[in-house]
């Protein structure tokens, strides 16, 4: 059981588009400790962001957006700040990220984990028989616990079954900064943000 099951975090407003007009670097790392709350099938379910990824759209070759090459399939990456774009990986899994810069950039922030801290049972049914620490490890097991999937893609959060609270800030001493993973290019760029020693995170939890 997640010890923040209380709700805690998940009632306060919702971040502003301003909040992503920056670079997405500066996103991916403020975004730790916010609050992922889901509304979609009208079941309420809620997790803390513990790790997040950048990508820097025209110039990241692990990018989307690398280039600056528009298709039907990224189209929303291109669009105003605090837009969500969500993509099938592999043709497997559903996967978040937050349009962060200015309009036409490509830049953005994947959610890669959540700590769960409200509907644990919710995520429990859509995910199956897992541990609850792999409830949300992950860009594609988040999605799934929180019912996130096609059709936030292209939407504004504020306003969206899927919003982004603010929640506690985490000083610099509690946040440790890496490689992406799970990319082949551009992969040992310190774009990579997590919590320090939280379990909840997807390869482990990083100690001091």
């Amino acid at each position: 059981m997640a010890r923040r099951e209380r709700g805690a975090g998940t009632r306060g407003s919702s971040l502003p588009a301003a909040f992503f007009a920056r670079s997405a670097a500066e996103v991916a790392r403020e975004l730790l400790g916010t609050v992922v709350v889901s509304s979609v099938g009208g079941e309420r379910t809620a997790g803390r962001i513990v790790e997040t990824e950048a990508y820097l759209g025209r110039d990241d070759a692990a990018s989307h957006a690398y280039g600056l090459r528009r298709n039907a399939r990224n189209a929303a990456l291109f669009g105003p700040p605090g837009t969500w774009y969500v993509y099938l990986s592999y043709g497997m899994h559903w996967c978040a990220n937050l349009v962060c810069q200015f309009r036409g950039d490509g830049s953005a922030v994947l959610l890669r984990a959540l700590e769960p801290v409200e509907g644990l049972d919710v995520m429990r049914r859509r995910r199956g028989d897992v541990a609850d620490r792999l409830l949300c490890a992950g860009p594609g097991r988040l999605c799934a616990a929180l019912g996130m999937g096609p059709e936030l893609n292209g939407c504004a959060m504020r306003g969206s079954r899927v919003v982004v609270r603010r929640g506690s800030t985490l000083p610099d001493a509690a946040v440790h900064t890496g490689p992406r993973v799970g990319i082949s290019k551009a992969a040992d760029w310190p774009l990579r943000y997590m919590e320090r020693d939280s379990r909840w995170v997807s390869r482990g939890p990083i100690g001091s």
